[in-house]
């Protein structure tokens, strides 16, 4: 064993390199720039990136002293002695392979935009790719030299052969050499199973599924320009060609196998911590088949133990642990929702999918998987929390001093607290129903629709009791029948479903029976009956509002500070205008009729009396002073 030799595996080095650097997306531009140099500041813009890493290549040269100089003469250097061995010497190999790999995958791409330089571009695309190979063949010639010196694992040496298997494949594919092509790609296909079956982790093991999922549409590809009549059938075509040409093309390949899974037994009874537990869906297990996702769903799978471990205690006293609890699940599987989520949309992006031919779970799926136990978690942690608001009143809650039925005494801010919980569970409730996978399923359906009619009920029927401090009991008693007609939704919609997968799933995150529809039913029944009664107790079940009761509109204290209203035209729109006064005729003089004498009668009644209006009082007008009443005068103003 070389002391202080340490190489990373070839599989998980190009694969972060690749992710991180553009290849996701397929652009092998950024990529082949990038790649030469790995561990960068995310800090730095991209044209600092690509200034930096393209130097890469030759500052890991130098240190390694495997410069050629500053002359123009070329001097081919020395091989380096298997104990001077470094982990710098196989990387700078990986990293040449991959740089001209890209490089040739970049000009291929360039093809159909440049058709008139179709034919140059191919050339020099196959002159690279050439060159990538020749890269891997000396990174796997050295690997050997240190596997059978003991300084390599079984695990990365199995790995090189892979790398150099897939990149022949490729190489012969794009020279249309199908027959070996295909030969050499179902041999790395047979090996990444084999890793995946004998990995320590999780992670290595969906990173060996990431890299057959890559291969298995070339070897359809491959198969189907052969002319086959099942090239669909990716695991037959393995079956058939590698148990035939492993030892051929892998020097001793049965003996590394070997080796291979006695590292692993030995390895695993350490790496048990670091092994995902299964994942089900309806009875289906659960795809992983990318490093990142197994990364953040290792998170996941330890906030749920922590989550399971709470023990049992008091509600008062187990409430903030429990919601620590559900916010650290809750972070976890919000990372994962974004991983999932960016896996989603660089396939999108890409037009490529890393499934399976077969797989009946992709990326969608398990982005749909995450959400729907985000969303189940966060419902959990809501109920939970309106449960302790809720226990915490019946425990402070003081016995009454007399016998008295009337409303209870609560918090002002109690309720409301209560209803902005229920409208975070709707809202996750409509999300959930969104779902593609909650779609699929009827009864799971119909299930997310039962419980957002339930929680509409229940919401209504804390909102009613909002309105009862403020003596408004006509409004409590609507939000009472508009609960009624919510909850004989949801038990309808329950009565439809066979079997309710969310109270038997794991975990089950908000249990509905028709015993907790009942026992609401009643709850409202009561309500509405105590607010009648207190309804009539306030004003006799009267539904006018009283004139104290009324504030005028914002409106008018807006307008007035800047527009000068009619207040007259105002009030005789709104009907409260004074009316006109009468004319009242003047009252006959009585001592006139009184001192007339008897015998002019008859001329006193052809003297017809009008009615003159009464003369009207002189005004006052104001005093005014000395100099203004001088001056008054000398102008003709009296």
């Amino acid at each position: 064993m070389i002391s202080g030799f340490h190489f990373s595996t070839v599989l998980q080095l190009a694969n972060e390199q690749r992710s991180a650097y553009g290849l996701r997306y397929n652009d092998y531009e950024r990529y082949r720039y990038v790649e030469s140099y790995p561990f960068i500041s995310k800090r730095q813009t991209e044209t600092d990136c690509r200034k930096h890493c393209a130097n890469r290549t030759h500052r890991l040269r130098s240190s390694l002293k495997m410069t050629h100089g500053k002359g123009r003469e070329f001097k081919k250097l020395p091989e380096v002695p298997t104990e001077n061995l470094k982990a710098g010497h196989l990387e700078l190999l990986l990293f040449e392979a991959e740089r001209a790999w890209s490089y040739s995958q970049e000009l291929l791409a360039l093809v159909p935009k440049k058709p008139d330089a179709a034919r140059g571009l191919k050339q020099t695309a196959k002159g690279r790719f050439r060159r990538a190979v020749n890269w891997a063949t000396q990174l796997l010639s050295h690997c050997q030299t240190l596997y059978a010196s003991g300084a390599l694992s079984a695990e990365s040496f199995l790995e090189v052969h892979i790398y150099v298997l897939i990149l022949n494949g490729r190489w012969l594919r794009q020279r249309y050499e199908l027959d070996d092509a295909l030969i050499q790609l179902s041999v790395a296909k047979s090996l990444l199973d084999e890793l995946a079956a004998t990995a320590p982790t999780s992670r290595d093991q969906a990173l060996a599924i990431l890299f057959a999922d890559e291969i298995s549409p070339e070897i359809r590809y491959c198969a189907h320009e052969l002319g086959r009549a099942k090239a669909y059938d990716i695991e037959g075509i393995v079956s058939e060609f590698a148990p035939k040409h492993k030892n051929e093309l892998v020097e001793d390949c049965d003996k590394l196998l070997e080796r291979l899974k006695e590292e692993a037994s030995s390895a695993g009874v350490h790496e048990t911590s670091r092994k995902l537990k299964p994942l089900f869906w309806e009875g289906t297990p659960v795809p992983i088949r990318n490093p990142e996702l197994v990364d953040v769903l290792l998170k996941v799978q330890d906030a749920q133990a922590r989550l399971e471990g709470e023990p049992a205690t008091s509600e008062a006293s187990s409430s903030k642990k429990g919601v620590a609890a559900y916010d650290a699940i809750l972070h976890a599987l919000s990372d994962a929702e974004e991983v999932a989520r960016r896996l989603v949309e660089a396939q999108q992006s890409s037009g490529t999918s890393s499934s399976t031919v077969g797989t009946s779970r992709d990326t969608h799926f398990v982005q749909a998987y995450i959400v729907y136990q985000l969303l189940s978690r966060r419902i959990q942690r809501d109920l939970l929390l309106t449960s302790s608001l809720l226990a915490s009143h019946t425990t402070s809650r003081k016995p009454p001093l007399t016998t008295l039925k009337t409303s209870e005494q609560v918090d002002g801010r109690l309720y409301p607290a209560v209803i902005k919980l229920y409208d975070t569970v709707l809202q996750s409730l409509g999300q959930m129903r969104t779902l593609s996978i909650v779609d699929d399923n009827p009864d799971l359906s119909s299930a997310v629709e039962a419980r957002i009619s339930f929680t509409k009920g229940q919401r209504c029927f804390y909102l009613a009791k909002c309105y009862i401090p403020v003596k408004k009991y006509a409004e409590a008693l609507v939000l009472s029948q508009k609960a009624n007609i919510h909850l004989r939704e949801a038990r309808s919609t329950l009565s439809i479903i066979g079997t309710d997968p969310i109270n038997t799933g794991s975990p089950a995150f908000y249990p509905l029976t028709n015993d907790e529809c009942g026992k609401l039913e009643a709850d409202l029944a009561a309500d509405a009956l105590r607010f009648k009664k207190e309804w009539f107790a306030y004003n006799g079940g009267s539904v006018k509002a009283s004139n104290a009761g009324f504030k005028k509109p914002l409106f008018f204290d807006i307008a007035l500070n800047s527009v000068e209203l009619d207040m007259d035209k105002l009030q005789e729109r709104a009907g409260k205008a004074p009316r006109p006064p009468v004319p009242i005729a003047a009252p006959l003089p009585v001592s006139a009729k009184a001192t007339e004498p008897i015998g002019k009668k008859s001329q006193a009644a052809k003297v017809v009396e009008e009615a003159r209006p009464a003369t009207p009082e002189p005004t006052q007008q104001p005093a005014r002073g000395g100099l203004s009443n001088l001056l008054g005068g000398w102008w003709g103003r009296s």
